[in-house]
């Protein structure tokens, strides 16, 4: 099942792709108003056989996609997780994940602008895997981690570079208001058994800049969601972001930014295609 949220005939709200159209499961599902809260209840299920058995109401062409989930508690993202973007940066691999956050109002859904921000030139591409937890856990053992997904989705976690090197700290580069993008839809875990066997690609005006395979990850799924949950309990509706492969921007001879009236897209096997313009911040 593709799940999604979206704003039709001005109102917010979650839904189910089918037949090319939306079939708007916030209508149906009281007193649930978010894909969130649809989790927190574990009526996953339940929305599956009311999608089965329900005409969509929307067609794709007449919403706006929001990200997956506009509301998450967590945000959590993780740096440095793939050998060759580790070698371009000239740091060493790690023991342990470097972990950062990013705020939801950093993020945008599919077909909606990106902005690079008036303050910076240095606006960069990173194409990454994310999962959305579906079951609450604390201590989750990596044998069950999976067990705890909801589903996966494309993730754009746009940088401002040049504000990103500010400190040793990668907060202040990596959540600049709308410059990263989240979608199009979850795919449920039931439709992805082993997210280690997708292929991601990240394309810049139809030019291909990131190309690699999720099983190249250094620390995977299940290793991330036990060390997270190690910190903190995960709950319905977080967000993890799994890292970026080799052939970012900064690390180009000469940098390849993100520029207003750029196409950036995120292709994952399995799952779709998120794609964004760039725009400028307003002055």
């Amino acid at each position: 099942m593709k799940l999604l949220s979206f704003i039709a005939d001005g109102r917010a709200s979650f839904g189910a792709i089918k037949d090319n159209g939306v079939v708007d499961l916030g209508a149906r599902m009281a007193p649930c108003t978010s894909l969130r809260q649809l989790l927190e209840a574990g009526r996953l299920a339940e929305a599956a056989k009311l999608v089965a058995s329900t005409a969509p109401d929307h067609p794709l062409d007449r919403i706006s996609f929001a990200p997956v989930i506009p509301d998450p508690g967590k945000i959590i993202c993780v740096g440095l997780n793939y050998r060759d973007h580790v070698a371009e940066t000239g740091r060493t691999v790690t023991e342990k994940p470097a972990l950062f956050v990013r705020f939801p109002c950093s993020q945008v859904g599919h077909l909606q602008p990106i902005v690079k921000p008036k303050v910076s030139d240095d606006f960069d591409y990173e194409g990454e895997l994310a999962l959305v937890i579906g079951k609450q856990g604390r201590h989750i053992k990596a044998g069950r981690a999976l067990d705890h997904i909801a589903g996966y989705s494309c993730y754009n976690e746009g940088s401002i570079r040049d504000w990103q090197r500010h400190t040793s700290q990668f907060l202040s580069g990596k959540t600049f208001a709308e410059s990263g993008s989240f979608g199009p839809w979850l795919v449920t875990a039931d439709e992805i058994p082993d997210p280690s066997k997708l292929s991601l690609q990240t394309r810049l005006n139809g030019t291909v800049v990131q190309n690699t395979t999720t099983g190249l990850l250094i620390t995977a799924i299940p290793e991330l969601i036990a060390y997270i949950s190690t910190i903190c309990p995960l709950v319905p509706g977080d967000v993890i972001v799994t890292g970026t492969p080799g052939g970012v921007g900064a690390k180009r001879t000469p940098p390849l930014w993100m520029r207003p009236g750029d196409t950036v897209e995120v292709e994952i096997s399995g799952i779709g295609t998120l794609r964004n313009k760039v725009i400028a911040e307003p002055a």
